[in-house]
């Protein structure tokens, strides 16, 4: 009797142990108790020798997966049953098409050991199972289920291979090499049907614990520095980063405090860079002026000078090359330019001409007087060749709001214009107005500004302003180094490659 399951492919359990086997029968020894198999597979995996032999005190389990037919070790005959009470599965009868009886071996579920034959090379016809012959369901789960254990993963269905197909019913395939390679392909890889799929899943936070990261890291770390490459840096070092105006290569510490002034400053400021720059009292700022003036910068000069920087910043203020271009004829910013009569109002009217000279509607408003300064002659002779628009009387501003106010009314001196009636009446316009307001060199005292600010322009070095004065930005004059020792000044240029740069209070 042992005899006649030599070509059974059995999977034989042997518990925790050792593991699932999976193999042909090949010898079954009565006496001393042991059955071996060929072509083994252990857990899912093909063994590396090609027969093992279990004694019967090992096996916990032993199931039947393919019975061979009489005659033929690759066919399978009538359903048998061992001793175990297991039912004999594997292949079904039926009558072919001509009605002759034809055996057709289909196995009902494929182990690692089997051969699964290609789609391809089965014939388009019709099969008929008979019912005499069908295999039993309830097993078919059962033995799935162990073989899905025994290898250790999931494998789950897709939507065309689901459980309504019937797992004994053999579905015709048409004809055609190419469709047929890949229906091959998929048949091979998705052609058995699972019932039940474990609930047990994988633990990747388990597996995770395992990897010691640091310990991995030490060692990269350690062969790099023992061979001599580039080391990557563990990670908590972060690579320095360098803006694209810093210097990588620093050969000497910076000094951010490069401007001395004799006096102790009232208030200080830092540029962007973190430079210091102290703020000089009125008296020390009227005095560099003069001395710069002796040595030939002369009052036209910083006039020119003090409107080509404070043109500069009205056109950033005003959008820039967003707003200034060709392109956008529609849109050309008003600028209304509110002037005294002294030389606050001459460097006003020098910016006006600028901003006209760039496509700006300037409109300059100047109190008429008997007398005026040769300095404000001059300015007005050089813009009333522009396009800008000269007032004197408040009824001649815009109603509607400008783009941008310029106050050039407050003076260091001449307290006296502030009690003059076309003064009131030129800051309540601005008050009423809601365009954003850039005073140029504004008065010391808080009391003296008629006119909020949001911007200030300081000339050379900047005076103790407050907080009317709005943000502060300092321009340069062009005031050479030496005359700043002359009055006592140690200084060094804070400007960089601008002329205008704006001031942060410290």
């Amino acid at each position: 009797m042992a005899t006649d399951w030599l070509g059974s492919i059995v999977s034989i359990n042997c518990g925790e142990s050792l593991g699932v086997y999976q193999g042909r029968v090949s010898a079954v020894d009565q006496v001393s108790q042991t059955i071996s198999l060929t072509r083994p597979f252990h857990n899912g995996v093909k063994c590396l020798v090609p027969e093992v032999t279990f004694r019967a005190g090992d096996i916990t389990e032993l199931k039947i997966l393919e019975i061979p037919g009489p005659g033929d070790s690759r066919q399978c005959g009538d359903s048998q049953q061992m001793d175990t009470a297991m039912p004999a599965v594997g292949c079904q009868v039926g009558p072919s098409q001509n009605g002759t009886g034809k055996v057709l071996k289909k196995p009902m579920s494929s182990s690692a050991p089997q051969n699964i034959p290609r789609r391809t090379e089965m014939k388009s016809q019709d099969i008929v199972i008979s019912p005499q012959q069908q295999c039993s369901k309830s097993y078919m789960d059962r033995h799935m289920e162990t073989l899905s254990q025994s290898k250790g993963f999931r494998r789950r269905h897709n939507s065309w291979s689901s459980s309504s197909r019937h797992p004994n019913q053999v579905t015709p395939k048409k004809s055609g090499l190419k469709n047929g390679q890949m229906k091959s392909k998929d048949d091979e890889c998705f052609g058995d049907d699972i019932d039940e799929i474990p609930d047990t899943d994988f633990d990747f936070e388990g597996n995770l614990a395992l990897f010691d990261k640091a310990a991995v890291f030490e060692e990269i770390e350690t062969y790099e520095r023992r061979s001599g490459t580039r080391s990557r840096g563990t990670p908590n070092e972060k690579p320095a980063r360098y803006r694209h105006d810093e210097n990588i290569l620093e050969s000497e510490p910076i000094v951010y405090r490069r401007i001395v002034v004799p006096q102790n400053p009232h208030k200080e400021f830092c540029t962007d860079s973190g430079l210091v720059v102290p703020s000089v009292s009125y008296e020390l700022h009227k005095k560099l002026l003069a001395v710069a003036e002796k040595h030939g910068l002369t009052l036209e000069r910083r006039l020119e000078m003090t409107g080509v920087c404070a043109s500069q910043m009205a056109l950033s203020l005003l959008g820039g090359p967003n707003r200034l271009n060709p392109k956008n004829v529609h849109q050309r910013p008003t600028v209304a330019l509110l002037c005294g009569p002294h030389v606050k109002g001459a460097q006003g009217i020098s910016c006006g001409r600028h901003l006209s000279n760039h496509d700006v509607h300037v409109i300059l408003f100047l109190p008429n007087f008997v007398k005026m300064l040769e300095s404000i002659t001059n300015e007005l002779n050089l813009f009333s060749k522009t396009q800008g628009q000269q007032v004197s009387s408040v009824k001649d501003l815009p109603d509607t709001p400008v783009d941008l106010v310029i106050n050039c009314l407050d003076c260091h001196e001449n307290a006296f214009l502030r009690d003059q009636p076309w003064y009131k009446a030129v800051v309540d316009w601005a008050n009423q107005n809601r365009a954003p307001v850039l005073s140029i060199d504004p008065p010391i005292s808080e009391m003296e500004l008629g006119i909020d600010a949001k911007w200030s322009l300081a000339l050379g070095l900047p005076l103790p302003l407050g907080e009317r004065a709005g943000r502060v930005y300092l321009c340069d004059i062009g005031i050479p180094q030496k005359v700043f020792q002359e009055v006592g000044i140690n200084y060094h240029s804070p400007f960089g490659c601008k002329f205008v740069i704006p001031l942060h209070s410290t």
